[in-house]
């Protein structure tokens, strides 16, 4: 009887675990799902103008329109886009008024890294972005080469003396450039992945459990036998 009631307390506890974290990553899917929609409205939202004091965490994916002069000088950031391959985003300086900022102009093929490109005076519509793509992996860029692993807007701004605020183009600057505008495709939402497996664990604990029992109930109703 001791050995039941183990089993069944433990089988018990299993199951309310994971049935908790099913639940929790349900939660978690409809918070991400919200947070999601939210964003989209952001970056879809009307352009507005540059502000004055842009903000990492205010001002993120906020659409703007501006007015200004390309310069020459760009960084290489190494990149993959799907069913395209290997490339580069290119980081140029961008003058708006007195000010100087980063513009993300889009992507070229490997082979394109190095071609001309037209700078001067234009407008350009995108999102301000302060990309989060460094961990303890990231390579330091290859300075001799100019080629960046990642857009570590700080160390951008320092190598092209900027501001260190990017605004990421939806509009052409280039015929050559391929706008790589911001959305949401590479935020991840795995939540409805996570609920379905613990579920499904609740669902094996649960089996075992009434395994486990009926196996040990069996050898006492032999007895009585």
């Amino acid at each position: 009887m001791r050995r039941i009631l183990f089993l069944l307390i433990f089988g018990l506890t299993g199951l309310a675990i994971l049935l908790s974290l099913g639940t929790w990553q349900v939660q978690r899917l409809a918070w991400k799902e919200a947070l999601l929609a939210d964003i989209e409205a952001r970056i879809s939202g009307d352009p507005v103008g540059l502000p004055e004091s842009p903000d990492p965490e205010a001002d993120r994916f906020l659409p703007v329109a501006v007015s200004g002069e390309l310069l020459p000088g760009e960084v290489h950031v190494l990149v993959s886009v799907k069913q395209v391959g290997p490339g580069y985003r290119i980081i140029a300086p961008f003058r708006v008024g007195d000010r100087t900022i980063l513009l993300d102009r889009g992507f070229v093929r490997i082979e394109d890294k190095d071609k001309d490109r037209q700078t001067g005076p234009m407008e350009v519509t995108g999102n301000l972005h302060w990309p989060d793509e460094i961990d303890g992996y990231t390579p330091e860029p290859d300075l001799k080469e100019n080629i960046w692993f990642a857009r570590d807007v700080p160390a951008l701004a320092a190598e092209l003396d900027t501001e260190p605020v990017l605004l990421i183009a939806r509009s052409r600057t280039d015929p050559g450039v391929t706008p790589l505008p911001v959305d949401t495709a590479g935020i991840p939402n795995d939540h409805l992945q996570y609920a379905v497996t613990w579920f499904g664990l609740a669902l094996v604990w649960a089996a075992m459990t009434a395994y486990f029992l009926w196996r040990g109930r069996a050898p006492s109703e032999s007895r009585e036998r």
